[in-house]
């Protein structure tokens, strides 16, 4: 009998050791799954069953972390707001700028993309459209970038009029980047950068001389 108990024994704890760990989810990586289906098919397929599907776990692991769906889209926009939204909030409050510096900062939010994601922007644009108060956050943070740009555009020496038309191309041009999935090899965009610098930035910046010779409005 002793005998039995002990390879009884001996087979229990081989299975327990041949049992993978159970997966032990966060909320973060609830967030983070439901990030990516966010970004590929939009928010009506962010959905309870098809997360805990995806992770092989029933819906109360997902209740462990949250209370609803809502609080699961809740920290999706907070992750955009912190990814997307706090570089740009962060410059508000900068003082005695330089034109062009500050602009090389604003657009490198978007190039580094570090944090900034277009695919997370696209997808909250999106998103937007079904919500009124999501589609009003969107209004601000967009007349956000476009403020800060034209701030740029002022400090180089443009007039009022000048820099909104500047700021507005500019931002138009970086959204639609990010709208047609533009794809591009990356020599050949290296190569038509000074370019795209030049006809964004303009004259002012080519010969700063010519900020005189201007009648700010």
């Amino acid at each position: 009998m002793a005998r039995l108990r002990e390879t009884t024994g001996q087979f229990a704890r081989a299975k327990l050791a041949a049992t993978p760990p159970r997966q032990t989810l966060t909320r973060e990586a609830w967030i983070a799954a439901a990030r990516k289906v966010l970004e590929k098919s939009g928010i009506a397929e962010v959905k309870i069953d098809r997360l805990a599907r995806q992770f092989k776990v029933t819906r109360g692991s997902f209740y462990f972390h949250f209370t609803s769906l809502n609080d699961l889209r809740n920290g999706l926009l907070d992750e955009w707001r912190r990814t997307n939204c706090a570089p740009f909030r962060a410059m508000r409050d900068a003082e005695d700028i330089d034109g062009l510096t500050f602009f090389t900062e604003i657009v490198h939010v978007w190039v580094d993309e570090d944090p900034f994601s277009p695919q997370l922007d696209l997808a909250i644009r999106d998103w937007s459209r079904t919500s009124k108060s999501l589609a009003k956050e969107v209004r601000e943070i967009d007349d956000l970038r476009i403020a800060l740009l034209i701030r740029a555009f002022r400090a180089m020496g443009y007039a009022h009029d000048e820099s909104l038309v500047r700021a507005r191309i500019t931002y138009f041009h970086q959204i639609g980047y990010y709208a047609l999935s533009f794809k591009e090899d990356p020599e050949e965009r290296r190569r038509y950068q000074p370019l795209f610098g030049s006809v964004l930035l303009g004259p002012l910046v080519r010969d700063p001389g010519l900020a005189d010779k201007e009648d700010p409005v």
